[in-house]
């Protein structure tokens, strides 16, 4: 919501107006209005009212305090995590990094990847479809993201960061367009 005003020009306070004349105050009928009426895509329009439902405030607290919690139990995965997300931007440097409470996003106008933080490894989760699982990429087992994350890769050293895994992010962000 930081880039709100500057992405829609609209301030949230404005927003919440205009949600207020909507109508409905059904969650899914308001995600449904502010996507095909403004544009949103559905985690922005899912946020947004989620955000009104709250009376205007924030739903979560800030992003730092929700990666900061995913490592409590994982301190020693930091450096590899950043390892992955310096990893992401250089191939996708328009892609937003978002902590969520139980997994980080990754997304370009649609979740793409996601990162579920464990103790010994990290578990990257993509949206490839029916393609066949292998011995590198496999089903997901995932907390949290949508259930279009359907495979994913165990990260346990920045040397696995190959270029089938920079393909498989690929196909994923193209699936997601």
């Amino acid at each position: 919501m930081d880039g709100l005003e500057s992405s829609t020009g609209k301030k949230l306070e404005a927003w919440m107006k205009t949600i207020d004349g909507f109508g409905t105050k059904k969650r899914n009928e308001v995600i449904a209005k502010l996507k095909s009426d403004h544009a949103f895509g559905h985690m922005q329009a899912s946020l947004l009212a989620g955000i009104h439902a709250n009376g205007g405030k924030p739903v979560y607290q800030s992003t730092d305090k929700l990666l900061e919690a995913q490592f409590v139990k994982a301190a020693e995965m930091k450096p590899l995590y950043h390892t992955f997300i310096e990893f992401v931007r250089k191939h996708f440097p328009n892609a937003t990094v978002l902590p969520k409470k139980t997994y980080i996003s990754i997304l370009e106008n649609r979740e793409f990847a996601s990162i579920n933080i464990k103790p010994r490894e990290l578990r990257i989760g993509l949206d490839l479809g029916d393609r066949p699982f292998d011995a590198k990429i496999e089903k997901a087992k995932l907390t949290g993201p949508m259930p279009r994350i359907s495979h994913m890769f165990v990260l346990t050293d920045a040397k696995q960061l190959d270029s089938e895994i920079v393909q498989a992010l690929k196909d994923s962000h193209l699936r997601c367009h």
